[in-house]
Order: C-alpha cells, then sequence, then structure tokens
C-alpha cells in the first residue's frame, strides 16, 4: 500500500513564502531533503535529513492531504571572515508529500535530533487491519 507520495518540484502551488507568511529571501529555490519512509501496519515513519536547522527554523503543515516540510538554516560567516568558495549556497529545504486518506493526520509526531527530523504518521482507525473472529454455526 502506497501511503505517501511526494510532489514533483514546482508541482506545489505554494508561494514562495515560509510558514510564517514572510516572503523567503531565497525565492523558490530550495534544496530537496533526502527522506527514508518506513511503512508498518500502524503507519509510517518519516525520515528526513535536516543538517544544520535548528527546531525554531522547521516549520510543518498538513493540509488538505499534503505534508509540507520547510525549513531555513544560517549559513552565516564568523565576523570578519569572508567565503571564497561555498559548496551549498542555498540555505532553504522544501518537500511535500501527499498523505493517503488513510493515515491519521490529527495524530502527527515530530521530533527534531541532530539534523534528522523524524515524522510519526499513523493509520487512522479505520484502515488498521483487524482480526474478524468467526463463529461456529
Amino acid at each position: 500500500m502506497n501511503d505517501l507520495r511526494t510532489q514533483q518540484p514546482g508541482a506545489s502551488a505554494a508561494a514562495p513564502e515560509n510558514a510564517s507568511g514572510r516572503q523567503n529571501r531565497y525565492g523558490d529555490s530550495a534544496l530537496m531533503p533526502p527522506v527514508d519512509v518506513i511503512e508498518d501496519a500502524s503507519g509510517i515513519t518519516l525520515y528526513a535529513d535536516l543538517p544544520g536547522v535548528a527546531r525554531e527554523a522547521l516549520h510543518l503543515q498538513v493540509e488538505s492531504g499534503t505534508l509540507t516540510i520547510d525549513a531555513e538554516l544560517e549559513l552565516g560567516l564568523p565576523q570578519g571572515l569572508q567565503s571564497s568558495h561555498t559548496e551549498v549556497g542555498l540555505a532553504r529545504f522544501h518537500r511535500t508529500f501527499t498523505l493517503s486518506p488513510e493515515l491519521d493526520t490529527e495524530k502527527v509526531k515530530a521530533e527534531l535530533t541532530q539534523g534528522v527530523l523524524r515524522l510519526s504518521i499513523p493509520k487512522a482507525e479505520h484502515a488498521k487491519p483487524r482480526r474478524i473472529s468467526v463463529n461456529a454455526a
């Protein structure tokens, strides 16, 4: 069963704003964080790599069956130093997923530890497997 589907870049109708509604200073350019999704009988667990992102700069939203991960990180240099070469020029992560109606989006749990976001989304009660007892006639 496929309870989660990633949306193609540019497919989202979201404007280049962060969750607070402010225009993002990076426009709509963003890195797509790598994500692992594990599904079991109780739901899905999503792991997203967000190195350098502070909890305060992470914005998660579920709306109309769409999960949005939006995060900004500070790439600031110490005062008085200037960069001569930059490998990663973007300081924003953005990824959206379409969630199955079988998932209970009211019970999403999120945890950010050492740059890894862990999202647990349980299945709705009606979608969980259940044993049916058979009565002998």
